[in-house]
């Protein structure tokens, strides 16, 4: 009797232990449900991330092709005789024509260019208008050479042309506003804005040197917003998950 009773302590104790890894092994277990699920809700947030920025790529080429289009529609048959071109991937309309545009270290627009300015601006505000919910900005950039008066430094240039690009800029907004065609288009006016940029960007020839008169030039360049909305959240807080 006595040894029996000396027994039943140690298999309680081997049954404690036992019950003790039971419920470790069952919270171990439940713990890697927990992680499993966490995982997979993480990988799910991902995909649906990606597709949504995959959706707003594919939605933002197709309205830029669109936007493109529709202005190589509209003025095709006048960029030869405008001197102008029409840049697919910028969606920017360049006149490139420096001797038709302004008289030179000068801001008055040429009469030649102001009846340019007279016949594009309206239809080209016209075939945009379908798409100002998705356009941004409508940027008239100035871009000049970096040649100044002789004897000038490079940065005393540079800053002269700023200031003469941004002032011919200006005097084609100014020309914009005064058109009656456009005195209506609000939408026009809250998007669009003139940009002097110098000699930032020059124009090179074929040996890599500047080309002075292609770097003189006028551009409309159409931005849209598809930026923004890559940026913006899309609802799904993938940064909290594990």
């Amino acid at each position: 009797m006595s040894t029996v009773s000396q027994r039943l302590p140690g298999r309680r104790r081997q049954h404690e232990g036992d019950s003790h890894w039971l419920v470790v092994s069952d919270l171990m277990a439940s713990l890697m449900m927990i992680f499993l699920f966490l995982a997979l809700l993480h990988m799910v947030q991902i995909e649906r991330a990606h597709e949504v920025e995959t959706e707003v790529r594919t939605t933002a080429a197709e309205l830029r092709q669109a936007i493109y289009l529709a202005l190589e529609d509209e003025f095709i048959d006048d960029l030869p005789r405008w001197h102008a071109e029409l840049e697919r991937d910028t969606l920017t309309l360049r006149f490139r024509e420096p001797d038709v545009l302004f008289d030179l270290n000068s801001a008055r627009i040429k009469p030649e260019f102001e009846a340019i300015l007279s016949d594009f601006l309206p239809r080209y505000v016209a075939r945009l208008r379908p798409f100002s919910a998705v356009i941004r900005e409508i940027r008239i950039e100035g871009h000049t050479s970096s040649e100044w008066a002789p004897g000038s430094s490079p940065l005393e240039a540079y800053f002269a042309n700023m200031e003469l690009s941004q002032e011919r800029t200006r005097a084609v907004l100014r020309f914009a506003y005064g058109l009656e065609a456009l005195r209506h288009e609000q939408w026009f006016r809250y998007r669009v804005a003139a940009v002097g940029l110098s000699s930032s960007r020059l124009v090179l020839d074929a040996t890599g040197h500047e080309d002075p008169i292609a770097s003189r030039r006028v551009e409309f360049s159409v931005l849209t917003n598809f930026e923004d909305r890559l940026l913006a959240p899309t609802g799904l807080d993938v940064a909290a998950s594990p």
